[in-house]
């Protein structure tokens, strides 16, 4: 990590489940207590709706209740970004204004998926929800769930808005990643927890991480040993993540299943199942090896 590079968002962020009742109704109580216990253990903001947050099954309403609590719970001195993307952009124009309104620091917004819209689409689409509200934006590039890709000349564009910040990064483009990170001072946030320390190396601004709502500081240690020079100490804890991560992100199962199957945080909305008894005994033993490691 270089010493100059952007960090608009903090450097150790968690995208934020969202708890929900046993009858499937929002709970702001658990909520607040997730937020606070985070906030303690390290992460220096936190993504609320996004995907790991179940957007596509929460109302518009029911977001802007949720950063409202957790907002009350951290007060101002954390970030908070809320997912406000969509394949409408009309809506995700509604769900920023509604996302400024309600306290937010920064805005989430994921390409427009399914569409599979022409670069210049892409491009206008994000300008229009930036010129929509004065607060900044993340920009999430994850094609394996949308369909389209953010290219890298695109950003280069995007990034001369000065209310384009950042990038959570889900490309698995390193390369591509670099080439940005080279002629901009876009703040890019990996979102894939297996190229956490990779994209900080080459000048990352940190992660938004979905494991990290179940071991935050085991996942903000390797960054720490990193940004104290002693990088083989980095390389070993980053080893020791590998088992959960691979569980709980590339093993067939959403994360937000396999965060709630770990912290019995209330169920999942359809059409998302819980995480049957096999899949759940994995996530305890790998979990339990992690802090033993």
């Amino acid at each position: 990590m270089t010493p100059t590079a952007p960090r608009p968002f903090g450097r150790t962020l968690c995208a934020m489940i969202t708890p929900f009742t046993a009858t499937g109704a929002l709970d702001l109580g658990a909520a607040r207590a997730h937020a606070a216990h985070l906030v303690a253990e390290g992460c220096d903001g936190l993504v609320l709706s996004g995907t790991t947050g179940e957007s596509p099954t929460t109302s518009d309403a029911e977001k802007a209740e949720l950063l409202r609590a957790v907002r009350a719970e951290v007060g101002d001195g954390v970030p908070l970004l809320s997912g406000v993307g969509s394949a409408d952009t009309a809506h995700a124009v509604r769900l920023a204004r509604e996302a400024e309104e309600a306290g937010a620091d920064g805005l989430l917004v994921v390409s427009p998926y399914y569409s599979r819209p022409q670069q210049t689409a892409v491009e206008a689409y994000f300008l229009r929800i930036t010129e929509a509200t004065a607060v900044p934006l993340m920009l999430y590039d994850i094609p394996g769930r949308t369909g389209t890709r953010i290219e890298p000349e695109t950003l280069l564009r995007l990034a001369d808005h000065p209310r384009i910040v950042a990038v959570k990064d889900c490309a698995y483009d390193l390369l591509g990643s670099t080439k940005v990170l080279a002629r901009t001072s876009l703040a890019y946030y990996s979102g894939c927890e297996e190229l956490n320390l990779p994209l900080y190396a080459v000048g990352g601004a940190g992660y938004v991480s979905t494991v990290a709502n179940v071991t935050p500081r085991r996942m903000r240690a390797p960054l720490d040993a990193f940004d104290a020079g002693r990088t083989d100490e980095a390389a070993r804890l980053n080893g020791l993540t590998v088992r959960l991560t691979e569980l709980m992100m590339a093993d067939g199962l959403p994360g937000a299943v396999t965060v709630k199957a770990l912290l019995d945080a209330g169920p999942v909305r359809e059409p998302l199942q819980p995480a049957g008894r096999e899949a759940v005994d994995g996530l305890r033993a790998a979990y339990e090896e992690l802090l033993a490691g």
